[in-house]
């Protein structure tokens, strides 16, 4: 099956045109900083978990060996997302298209109520002039929220930064093998406990969704992207407060049977896969936060809880 499951807790704007984009890119000379390089090698990606999501394609568990690479260490925040906008002029697809979704509980009664809501999750308000830097629409800001991370952002424009900052998306594989953090078959990036002996460790939703989040791990809506422990490869938050962007197309057709050198996904889709959960994920309706867990979206679609790393080919081994 290659077709993506209906929009859950990621609203869609539907199938939309292809954009071609025509942007410089800057090439750094070395290792751009704020990225850990990866050994890569191989790895079991997926989960039979008994927590795996019916149709979501999380497994078969199966074998797969990847290439040494580079990937950043945090999300982009919305200071790097500002210098990329200064520098090019950028206009992301939320401001093209003069709206975006924000989560009903941020905004105030009168916006409420006045916004269209996707039929299967009500709790989204597509509400006019909300963007990067105006994540609960018109009157908002992002001041104080500049090492959080860029939110509104679709893959269209998660690709364009990359290009820009002279990375590309990494694929779901790369996106995988990081998020466990060198161990196997663990449900979370630190271990098979959510919350180890009581400690947060992820930016998610507490408490009764959708109408009452305790805000327990400290945060109601996203956190600073170094908010909490890294990984075992020092990886911030691979696990809730926003999405991340993938460099595939959708599908949940994987071949068990022999090891996929540096799988990169179909040719084409119609939905790119986003991976990692968000701040509003809860395990009574998502759970979607755990390493092995996948989703979709059109790559036009933005909303306050979906964001990206980037990722780069590492530099060739000189011999000596």
């Amino acid at each position: 099956m290659t077709t993506p499951p209906p929009p859950c807790c990621t609203p869609s704007r539907g199938a939309g045109p292809t954009r071609l984009l025509d942007l410089p890119s800057v090439r750094p000379a070395g290792p751009p900083d704020g990225m850990v390089l990866l050994p890569g090698g191989d790895f079991l990606m997926g989960t039979d978990d008994a927590e795996a999501r019916p149709g979501d394609g999380e497994g078969p568990i199966r074998p797969v060996r990847l290439d040494p690479f580079l990937i950043d260490a945090c999300a982009v925040t919305n200071d790097r997302f500002a210098a990329f906008v200064a520098d090019t002029g950028y206009r992301t697809d939320a401001e093209r298209f003069g709206w975006s979704y924000v989560f009903a509980g941020f905004l105030p009664a009168r916006l409420r109520s006045g916004t269209t809501r996707p039929q299967q999750t009500p709790w989204w308000c597509g509400v006019p002039g909300a963007a990067w830097n105006r994540p609960e629409g018109d009157g908002s800001d992002t001041a104080g929220r500049g090492d959080h991370p860029a939110v509104h952002v679709s893959w269209h424009d998660a690709d364009a930064y990359a290009t820009w900052a002279g990375k590309r998306l990494p694929t779901e594989a790369e996106w995988e093998y990081a998020a466990r953090g060198g161990l196997e078959q663990a449900r979370y990036p630190w271990g098979d406990d959510l919350d180890p002996d009581g400690e947060y460790r992820c930016n998610i939703w507490r408490g009764t969704f959708p109408s009452r989040n305790t805000a327990a791990d400290g945060y109601r809506g996203t956190a600073p992207v170094d908010a909490f422990p890294p990984n075992g490869f020092g990886l911030h938050n691979m696990s809730g407060n926003v999405w991340e962007w993938c460099a595939d197309w959708w599908t949940t057709d994987h071949d068990p049977g022999r090891p996929s050198a540096n799988p990169a996904g179909p040719a084409t889709g119609s939905a790119k896969v986003i991976r990692g959960g968000s701040h509003m994920c809860h395990k009574s309706y998502c759970n979607r936060y755990r390493v092995a867990a996948r989703s979709s979206n059109t790559p036009d679609s933005s909303s306050g809880h979906a964001g990206f790393r980037c990722a780069r080919d590492a530099p060739p081994v000189r011999p000596r």
